[in-house]
């Protein structure tokens, strides 16, 4: 009696439904892909893999949070890549790692505010607002450095240190970049969840006049939306700095559209209002194992790509599908009313 109980408060958290379709969906490809090839199992690829889900996790989680409100951020990418070569160029000039490591945080902070502003205050729509400043950011990114990927940040002692810190060091056995994605996940999933800022989140993406009239400040949450995101890309960048050692121009090229995935996949709707954390970790977990598992199946790239478009589309078409019959049904119930026969 107790599980039944316990199994109905699981399902009625709207969007676990589909977490739990796809987390069995994911444990189905892992088991075909180890009956494919043994070795996708092995620890030292399970550790490699965990590395290759880390990043991906942290986009889809900034694209998660400007999908609830019903909005998408198409910088993220360019973020990525403006705060991998910032900071990188930052340090191959004479600048301490970590206060290269903050400047760059600044900045991409700064880019979130701005994404906000443009979509809440100026009203412009997310898409266009969003593809303007991701130009921008990637402008950035070729110009910080006269148009060239960075010599090495250096192997010096601090160097080091950040390179550890983000990407090579190792915490009670882990990677410390899969412990980054980790915490900063329990931080956002508790933001999004547990606090005020979330449910005004949830109350701008689900309908933005209601939320306005009810008395949240759309303008303020929108933008928190947006510095999340960026603040998630910007770490994102100083791991992809801290695992190549040197700044690269194309850093982050198309990470807005594997954000866009992992949200997606998890159960996040683009429509708005709707999707938990818990689910982008799934979505991210099926990207990374689709890419590690077709590699070791020796299927090309192009394969997985293929793939995860039809899963994207499919998971938006059954998100469209599900949304409209459920409005369709409470326009239903607002409409009916009771009707009184009269006894003769």
């Amino acid at each position: 009696m107790m599980e039944n109980n316990l199994l109905k408060k699981l399902l009625s958290i709207r969007g676990m439904g589909q977490v739990i379709t796809v987390g069995i969906g994911l444990i189905i490809m892992c088991l075909v892909f180890g009956i494919i090839n043994p070795l996708f199992f092995s620890p030292v690829n399970i550790a490699n893999l965990l590395r290759q889900i880390a990043p991906i996790l942290l986009i889809g989680i900034a694209q998660s949070f400007v999908l609830i409100t019903g909005n998408i951020d198409l910088s993220i990418g360019s973020v990525v890549g403006m705060s991998c070569m910032v900071s990188a160029t930052l340090m191959t000039r004479g600048v301490d790692p970590w206060v290269a490591a903050g400047i760059t945080m600044v900045i991409c902070l700064f880019t979130g505010v701005l994404n906000g502003f443009l979509v809440s205050g100026c009203k412009l729509p997310s898409f266009i607002a969003t593809l303007g400043t991701m130009t921008i950011a990637r402008g950035v990114a070729q110009i910080v450095n006269n148009n060239y990927n960075t010599n090495l940040i250096g192997d010096g002692p601090v160097a080091n240190a950040f390179r550890d810190f983000f990407y090579y060091g190792k915490t009670f056995g882990i990677f410390n970049g899969i412990i980054i994605a980790v915490v900063l996940w329990f931080i956002f999933n508790f933001l999004l969840s547990k606090t005020r800022t979330g449910r005004h989140i949830y109350a701008t993406g689900s309908n933005l006049e209601a939320a306005r009239l009810s008395g949240v400040n759309t303008l303020h949450t929108v933008i928190k939306a947006y510095v999340v995101s960026a603040f998630c890309s910007g770490i994102v960048g100083l791991i992809t700095c801290a695992t190549t050692g040197m700044g690269t121009m194309d850093a982050g090229n198309s990470y807005e559209l594997y954000a866009v995935a992992a949200a997606v996949i998890g159960g996040v709707s683009t429509l708005g209002g709707q999707g938990i954390l818990l689910g982008t970790v799934v979505g991210a977990c099926i990207w990374g194992a689709l890419a590690n598992g077709l590699q070791f199946a020796g299927a090309p790239v192009a394969i997985r790509n293929i793939v995860i478009g039809i899963i994207v589309v499919l998971s938006v078409f059954m998100d469209v599908i599900v949304r409209t019959r459920r409005t369709d049904k409470t326009k239903s119930k607002t409409t009916m009313k009771p009707t009184m026969v009269k006894a003769s």
